[in-house]
């Protein structure tokens, strides 16, 4: 389960989504995300599924591996599906106890279900072709006009890209937890759900001293190489837009449009 987990980790390509400039990227994800939400049928998530699974053939990373970091969160799709199809009211179509299930909820419920796997689709696939360091310098060039108004732009990139590269450490740390526990004889898939997460309180303990031991190192290791923060600091490898993120921008906005225009009409 928990290497099911793609978010953070980085699928290594060559295709044209990995050589694009990181801000692009970063942009073009938020402005995917924002698309979701505009739409509002099932004829605009089609075009949103359609996008995805586009860029998911162009950047050559293997759909089932996408596919796998929808495994841990499965429940919270599950919970909202089921939520959502008792919620909204109309033509009934069947009814469990005092609960009705109407078409319109079961259309909420598939139209939700299906905005959070796209969500995921769309996020994970920034992080699988961008490397952390591009990530973080990305970021830092976006944040870096709200400096003026005194945001810490490389230290908020910093911070989020070092979020995002620890999050396969620490995935593979609590996997080493959990088999060292299962090899003294606990036990954490039989029991009902309570008691499952009682048992997985002994993993905590262990997990946040391996975390903070973690940060430390970490810590030790930026300040011996004389890492002081954002001021001064210069790159090798220059951002630079190419024709490719023009393309990339024109996309976006055509994206965009459609879904606002999609939306308007239907």
């Amino acid at each position: 389960m928990l290497r099911d987990i793609t978010l953070g980790q980085y699928y290594p390509g060559e295709s044209v989504i990995h050589r694009l400039d990181p801000r692009t990227k970063i942009i073009a994800t938020l402005v995917y995300i924002v698309s979701l939400f505009v739409v509002d049928s099932f004829v605009g998530m089609a075009i949103a599924t359609l996008a995805i699974l586009l860029l998911v053939k162009i950047s050559k990373v293997p759909f089932k591996f996408i596919t796998r970091g929808l495994k841990p969160i499965m429940f919270i799709i599950a919970f909202t599906f089921v939520i959502n199809m008792f919620m909204f009211k109309g033509e009934p179509l069947f009814a469990i106890g005092p609960l009705v299930v109407s078409k319109e909820g079961l259309k909420r419920a598939v139209f939700m279900a299906v905005r959070l796997v796209l969500l995921i689709f769309g996020s994970s696939l920034l992080t699988l072709t961008t490397k952390p360091i591009n990530l973080t310098d990305g970021l830092e060039s976006l944040f870096k006009p709200l400096s003026v108004i005194g945001l810490p732009a490389h230290e908020l990139a910093m911070m989020m890209s070092i979020a995002l590269r620890f999050i396969p450490t620490l995935l593979e740390e609590t996997d080493k937890i959990m088999k060292a526990q299962q090899a003294r004889g606990a036990d954490f898939e039989s029991g009902n759900l309570l008691q499952r997460a009682k048992a997985l309180i002994p993993i905590l303990v262990p997990l946040f001293i391996s975390a903070f031991r973690i940060a430390q190192e970490l810590a030790q290791a930026m300040e011996a190489r004389c890492y002081r923060g954002g001021s001064g600091r210069t790159r090798m490898n220059a951002m630079k837009f190419r024709k490719g993120d023009l393309f990339a921008a024109f996309i976006m906005i055509a994206f965009l449009g459609t879904c606002i225009a999609e939306r308007i009409i239907l």
